[in-house]
């Protein structure tokens, strides 16, 4: 297979100079969003590893910790939809303060349960946390573009990719410890205090978390607003390819769901096994963004598309060892490379539609993005859970790597004329024109 010459790396002046230190360094709007994410994050982890081991104590159901990882993706995928619409008519800092205030009380309530009869309460707490992070995150990926140059548009996302799976390494292994020393409550505490702390850090920020609105895109009705970002993305097959792209993962992507399974049941390390196979999958995640920055290249997208299915390819690979190593710490390794390629599909995929969609429909499109995530993430833990009662895990687990070597052929073959279409061109040409009314543009050539 001949690959483009793009995916050789070329680290030039704007690779140099433009290092994601030197963006943290220099932008104190940027640093001030990293470090809240970076706290929010570490606190979201010691609240799964708890929560994980709770459920398990009090059910000692496989099916119902893959569905806690559901809880996890379900709710913000239904909320994603509503809270990217907020993201483009509302302001996205107040959205963003309002939705960690809101999780800091929430996270509180965990203490309340003690029985199997309460775990129905720990799931409408957990759910109701993931639905106030559909409005936070839109808000934030919406507003990265306005608060960064687009030269250092893709830093900031090997930035944002590195801290959400340093925050996962760190938040997972230091709350499997934790939780060990202290009991489960410090993971509650632990997590509400990191919504508090992002929203003061977010305060901070004196930015601009969206361009200036006028007319009819200043406040578009939802159903009127859904209905655009599902003409965009219809019309625009750049779009679509990239939306499908974290759908499709997220197809086999359940077996993420099954690491609190395989610590607790196959290798029998408690929550302090859950914390250790979560820190791998973050350590994969904080490598692999770094990995593919040299071959970022914003002049010619075509790269990112390579870059994609082959770390889809990665990722079901390394998934199909995981649960078959002899000791925990091997299977975390196998983790660890998967996530390398997750890590690399996710920064790739978001740093393309950020260069590609317009400020005006950014937040929408960002949420349908995490929504389809969420929703076949959800789906794909809940039936393999279930099916886990009946069958031995590892060979679920093996099924779901093979779901996603299949859909990486699939994306791969279905997106060959998109590929083919994206030809080189000047960095300077390369920003997408905005319409003044809300039209929807044209299909790009094929």
């Amino acid at each position: 297979m001949d690959l483009p010459e793009s995916l050789i790396p070329t680290p030039g002046p704007y690779y140099r100079k433009r290092a994601a230190l030197t963006l943290l360094r220099n932008n104190p709007d940027f640093r001030l969003l990293f470090g809240a994410e970076i706290i929010s994050f570490c606190g979201d982890w010691f609240l799964f590893v708890a929560l994980a081991g709770q459920v398990y104590d009090l059910t000692h159901s496989a099916a119902l910790v893959t569905a806690l990882y559901a809880t996890l993706t379900v709710p913000f995928a239904l909320v994603a939809f509503v809270g990217g619409a907020l993201a483009d008519r509302y302001n996205r800092k107040a959205l963003m303060i309002s939705a960690d205030t809101v999780r800091g009380f929430l996270a509180l309530g965990f203490f309340f349960i003690h029985t199997a009869s309460q775990v129905w309460i720990l799931f409408l707490l957990f759910g109701s946390i993931s639905a106030l992070g559909a409005v936070f995150n839109p808000a934030a990926s919406a507003a990265i573009p306005n608060l960064v140059s687009r030269e250092d548009l893709a830093a900031a996302n090997v930035l944002g990719a590195a801290t959400w799976g340093t925050m996962l390494a760190v938040g997972a292994a230091i709350g499997g410890l934790v939780v060990v020393a202290f009991g489960r409550g410090a993971g509650y505490v632990g997590d509400s205090v990191s919504f508090f702390l992002s929203a003061a850090l977010v305060i901070g920020i004196r930015g601009q978390f969206s361009e200036p609105r006028l007319g009819e895109d200043r406040h578009p009705g939802l159903i009127e607003a859904t209905k655009e970002t599902l003409g965009y993305a219809r019309r625009d097959r750049r779009v679509l390819a990239l939306l499908a792209v974290k759908g499709g993962f997220g197809m086999g992507a359940g077996a993420i769901a099954f690491l609190p399974v395989l610590a607790l049941t196959v290798y029998h390390a408690g929550d302090r096994g859950t914390g250790i196979l979560y820190a791998f999958r973050g350590a994969g995640i904080v490598l692999g963004p770094f990995l593919v920055r040299p071959f970022i290249r914003e002049d010619d997208l075509r790269t990112v598309f390579w870059g994609i299915g082959l770390a889809f390819v990665v990722f079901g690979s390394s998934y199909a060892f995981v649960a078959w190593m002899p000791v925990i710490w091997l299977a975390g390794v196998f983790v660890l490379l998967g996530h390398l390629g997750g890590g690399i599909q996710w920064t790739l995929s978001t740093y393309a539609l950020q260069l590609i969609v317009p400020d005006r429909i950014r937040g929408r499109i960002f949420a349908f993005d995490e929504a389809l995530i969420s929703l076949t993430i959800a789906a794909s833990a809940t039936l393999a859970g279930w099916i886990a009662d009946y069958v031995d895990v590892r060979v679920v687990m093996l099924g779901l790597a093979g779901v996603t070597l299949v859909f990486a052929a699939a994306w791969s073959l279905a997106t060959r004329a998109v590929r083919r279409s994206l030809r080189p061109v000047p960095a300077a040409s390369a920003e997408p024109e905005v319409p003044a009314r809300p039209e929807l543009p044209p299909n790009p050539p094929s």
